[in-house]
């Protein structure tokens, strides 16, 4: 199963073959969780909507057509979730702090310390970015999606994930400018 494609594993599973299905859970189960973990502003909806992301894939594997990757077809389940629960009124109150990555976190207690305030900064400095900057950010390093697939996925044209992009790399970047530094850059 493994030589196979993930589009032709889900065109397996659609026609019963479980093992096919185990395979894909296998290969994204991760990174559908990874893109969940960064997008959602409560860490409690992470679970929930990776878990009906894949009952959503197994209810609609029996019109499944492979017009996209089929990651593209998994994390737009996932979105579209997102999006569901983002709309409903408690979610307005949610507290955008409740989301959180998992830390790599080295042995020595000050470099523990260091490497917590550096996930903590970048934590912080990606959630502080516009949600398409952000989204496009995740689905390219944390996804490992490719430029065509996030724009397909978004629904926006490829130079337009290239600008997002662009952006929010900026932006980072001046986040991690050393005083001083951000200036000099814009006057040059």
């Amino acid at each position: 199963m493994s030589d196979l494609s993930d589009e032709a594993l889900m065109l397996r599973y659609r026609e019963g073959d479980l093992s096919a299905f185990q395979e894909l859970y296998g290969r994204h189960s991760r990174g559908l969780y990874k893109f969940l973990t960064w997008r959602s502003p409560r860490r409690d909806w992470v679970d929930e909507i990776a878990q009906d992301s894949w009952f959503s894939l197994h209810q609609a594997r029996a019109s499944y057509q492979p017009q996209a990757s089929f990651r593209t077809f998994l994390y737009q389940i996932a979105r579209n979730r997102l999006i569901d629960l983002l709309r409903q009124p408690q979610a307005a109150a949610a507290d955008a702090s409740a989301a959180g990555v998992a830390e790599i976190v080295p042995s020595a207690p000050d470099a523990a310390m260091e490497a917590r305030q550096q996930n903590t900064a970048l934590h912080a400095a990606i959630h502080a970015l516009p949600a398409e900057q952000k989204e496009a950010l995740i689905l390219q390093q944390f996804s490992g999606m490719s430029l065509e697939e996030i724009a397909q996925l978004v629904a926006a044209p490829v130079e337009t994930v290239k600008s997002r992009l662009r952006y929010a790399m900026k932006k980072l970047r001046q986040q991690y400018a050393a005083p001083g530094q951000s200036a000099q850059e814009e006057q040059a």
